[in-house]
């Protein structure tokens, strides 16, 4: 399965959510969305970069903008990770990699001296047209949210 890279169209995919829901490419028609990539869920980072995201989100509702956090976690563990940060927004499991191998965020990583396959974190911007137009890796929590939040506002506008 090839990667995709900012200015190229997001291929078909099907994945379960949170709230025993499947998101597939047909539900971004027409809409600004941010997926963000995170390793695991109830980590103290990937807690926060939710958190941020979470209390940004209005916001990004504002600009019509949908958020969707991913990771390899269950859906189990992602209703009892959504229900108790109070994400209003949709955590979508990709055990499978299926969306982690399209966005190329699958790296090695160490663990205890030993080297393991994780996922880096990593934002991506969707565009109505669903084409990618933006994109972070490596990505720091601190202040990321409000970096999305910033990129939406300008490519929204313009």
């Amino acid at each position: 399965m090839a990667t995709v890279a900012p200015g190229q169209p997001l291929p078909e995919f099907s994945l379960p959510a949170s709230g025993a829901k499947t998101i597939t490419r047909a539900d971004l028609l027409g809409q600004w969305s941010v997926f963000y990539f995170y390793p695991k869920d109830s980590t103290p980072g990937c807690t926060q970069e939710g958190q941020d995201f979470r209390d940004l989100h209005a916001r990004f509702g504002e600009l019509g903008v949908q958020v969707f956090g991913v990771s390899r976690d269950s859906v189990k563990s992602h209703d009892n990770f959504r229900c108790k940060q109070q994400f209003p927004f949709d955590l979508l499991s990709d055990a499978e990699e299926i969306l982690c191998t399209l966005f190329d965020v699958i790296r090695l990583k160490n663990m205890y001296g030993k080297p393991v396959r994780g996922i880096e974190r990593s934002t991506f911007i969707v565009d109505p047209e669903l084409r990618i137009v933006r994109e972070w890796r490596k990505v720091r929590v601190k202040g990321h949210a409000a970096e999305v939040l910033d990129a939406l506002t300008k490519l929204v506008d313009s």
